[in-house]
């Protein structure tokens, strides 16, 4: 029945209020702060140094932009998960400590050599950190409400497409590593699938809001599998051929899964059919046994991953060398400062893991998967608790994006998979992968607070109530 709007009339709810758990959050952050700054600490009495003015400047700094963002939280998301800003703050900062680690080793190398002094890279990283940290204010002071963002599904969608195939543009596009996946312009160059992956998966989740319910249905049977329309194939395709585009002209494996396998499983979390990660897997391993015959990169990257010591002076150098480091940590590391990550290539950017697998060992690479566990759990928790359906499928993109990368990286790393050239969320060296993934976490504390938030109370004027209750 439907109380007249006359009859009605706003009173305080009855029942305790919500907690915001913001106090939580500034425990846990401070905590974070405090592991932080013992691990730099710890480098610096491993290598025989006293703690200078500008170690201290740079934990100060650090403190200064994790409460300003925590301050942004309390005032505009106080409803927000409280663990999402301090566990991503803590992998931040030991992102900072391994990237400081290794400026102290490239220093003493250049000393030893007769080589100038490397710029210390850990002070353009902490840069990068307080551009991200401006960028996640933004987007929480800015973007009240994220089913905004369902307007734009279009939009983001051809925006990210052309972020994705900028690198191959002339002049501006850039070839490092073998991998064409830069933009360079004046002087300054930055990743343009970083921002692709949150544009195309606001696309993906306001797509699927709106074509689920004809991508469930299913019209025939094979081998007791349920397929949908042939018509209805035609965004997996299209997903598969341009995830082969960007393996293909880009030579960017890592990109090339991470899209693929984003939209197959968002594909799936919003039909529920199972007959959708079949194809998925179908169409994956077409593509992978197609690319591997056809591409000479993607079949030395087979090779090596297969029989890394037999190239171990050359294309597999850099993988050998991360083996003997993580077997050099052992279960519980050789310690901050005392091991050698400067003997890996690119330890700051693509094997960090491996740097801080030698120094923290077998037991920090679980800490480290724990946390980032705890990220995408609390990112498909915020998906099970919003109402929206757009809501619901975009949190479950971001974290399934964060659970992607950590595997694909991880997994190459440690040779369970071939390497594939993706940065570490949070941890690597890198202005692009680290304002993204906090822009990832601001849309995620978004939508998280609009699903925790509690609702009006309304009475009428006979003290009937009508109560809507959250689940907190």
């Amino acid at each position: 029945m439907t109380i007249p709007s006359d009859v009605l009339a706003p009173v305080a709810s009855p029942t305790r209020r919500q907690p915001s758990r913001r106090n939580l959050e500034l425990a846990l952050l401070v905590f974070a702060w405090g592991i932080g700054l013992l691990g730099c600490l710890q480098v610096g009495w491993a290598n025989g140094e006293d703690p200078t003015s500008q170690l201290w400047i740079a934990a100060a700094v650090v403190a200064g932009l994790t409460l300003a963002m925590h301050a942004v939280v309390r005032w505009q998301a106080r409803y927000a998960d409280p663990f999402l800003l301090p566990v991503t703050t803590l992998l931040t900062m030991l992102g900072l400590i391994m990237i400081y680690r290794i400026d102290v080793a490239a220093v003493k190398r250049a000393i030893l050599n007769g080589n100038p002094v490397p710029t210390p890279a850990a002070y353009t990283q902490l840069t990068w950190f307080a551009i991200a940290a401006v960028l996640f204010v933004g987007v929480l002071v800015l973007l009240r409400d994220h089913r905004i963002l369902q307007r734009y599904t279009y939009t983001c969608g051809l925006a990210g497409l052309i972020l994705l195939v900028l690198p191959l543009a002339p002049f501006i596009g850039t070839t490092v590593n073998g991998a064409t996946l830069w933009v360079r312009i004046g002087g300054q160059s930055f990743q343009p699938a970083e921002v692709a992956k949150v544009l195309l998966t606001v696309f993906f989740a306001g797509y699927l809001v709106k074509k689920r319910d004809s991508l469930a249905l299913v019209r025939t049977k094979f081998l007791g599998i349920g397929l949908p329309r042939l018509k209805d194939l035609g965004p997996i395709l299209i997903a598969w051929l341009v995830s082969l585009g960007v393996l293909v002209f880009q030579h960017d494996l890592g990109t090339s899964l991470l899209f693929f396998g984003l939209f197959v499983c968002m594909l799936y979390v919003a039909t529920q059919r199972r007959s959708w990660l079949i194809l998925g897997a179908i169409l994956f391993v077409l593509g992978a046994v197609g690319a591997y015959y056809a591409f000479g990169h993607v079949r030395l990257r087979v090779t090596v991953w297969i029989d890394p010591w037999a190239y171990a002076d050359d294309q597999g150098y850099q993988i050998v060398q991360s083996l003997f480091g993580l077997a050099n940590g052992g279960i519980l590391g050789a310690g901050l400062g005392q091991g050698f990550p400067n003997l890996v290539p690119f330890a700051s950017t693509d094997f960090i893991v491996a740097a801080l697998g030698e120094e923290l060992g077998l037991t920090g690479l679980m800490v480290l998967l724990l946390l980032y566990g705890i990220v995408v759990e609390r990112g498909l928790r915020a998906a099970l608790s919003v109402r929206d359906s757009f809501g619901q499928l975009l949190a479950v993109g971001l974290a399934i994006t964060m659970a992607l990368q950590v595997f694909v990286i991880i997994g190459g790393v440690t040779r369970l998979i071939p390497l594939t050239g993706l940065t570490t969320p949070f941890l690597s060296y890198g202005g692009s992968s680290l304002i993204v993934n906090w822009v990832i976490i601001a849309l995620l504390l978004r939508i998280s607070d609009r699903a925790r938030r509690p609702e009006a109370i309304v009475v009428s004027q006979d003290d009937a109530v009508t109560q809507v209750v959250r689940r907190p």
